[in-house]
């Protein structure tokens, strides 16, 4: 919740499908009172944003090169047209892409690694994590001194 002085933040909210969009909806709470964009992977999503604008944009693997570039590009377009002032993300292809795009660019990022990354992070965790400004895991067990952090589940 905002502070009287507080101004209102942009929040691009990404993520993939399945237990990455509805991890992120467990955080929507924490985004009330701001201008908030939810990018997903699947239109029929869109009844379930709670509030804010909702963007759909292509799901890809590492082993599909050209819907990987796509995917790429619409991120990328959607953070330069939107100007987030964080962005968050619960994880997989979009969420890597634009928490790596929002580093680059100076804009602060939150990864949240999935609940069901139990044994050991995720593989885009893993590699996104250190450059994100809020690295968070949901196993205490998974924490490390040097990232991500545990400060509880979302689920």
């Amino acid at each position: 919740m905002k502070g009287p002085r507080e101004k209102k933040k942009k929040v691009l909210a990404v993520s993939s499908g399945g237990g990455h969009w509805v991890e992120l909806l467990r955080l929507a709470p924490a985004f009330e009172g701001h201008e908030v964009a939810f990018v997903t992977v699947d239109k029929a999503y869109r009844s379930e944003a709670p509030f804010g604008r909702f963007f759909v944009v292509n799901d890809a693997t590492r082993w599909d090169k050209f819907k990987l570039m796509l995917l790429a590009v619409r991120v990328l377009w959607l953070i330069l047209r939107l100007r987030p002032n964080v962005i968050v993300s619960t994880g997989a292809a979009p969420g890597y892409l634009a928490v790596r795009f929002g580093h680059l660019l100076g804009i602060r990022t939150v990864w949240i690694d999935s609940i069901a990354n139990v044994e050991r992070l995720s593989l885009s965790g893993r590699r996104i994590g250190p450059a994100a400004n809020l690295w968070l895991t949901q196993w205490a067990h998974l924490a490390r001194d040097t990232g991500p952090r545990y400060m509880g589940s979302v689920l």
